[in-house]
């Protein structure tokens, strides 16, 4: 938190964290390999669309 000057720089940062941490986080241990390859090939694709467009 000392890196931050503001508190809304903290929430900001926090929230965009946050949003990209659970579309990327998955339980690997809970699916199988190719299903997390494919499922993590895809939420790729989807945020270089986001962060071009």
């Amino acid at each position: 938190m000392p890196r931050f000057g503001r508190m809304r720089s903290l929430q900001e940062f926090a929230a965009v964290h946050s949003f990209e941490y659970n579309h990327f986080n998955l339980k690997k241990s809970l699916i199988g390999r190719d299903t997390y390859k494919l499922t993590r090939t895809a939420a790729l694709v989807e945020w270089i669309q986001l962060c071009s467009g």
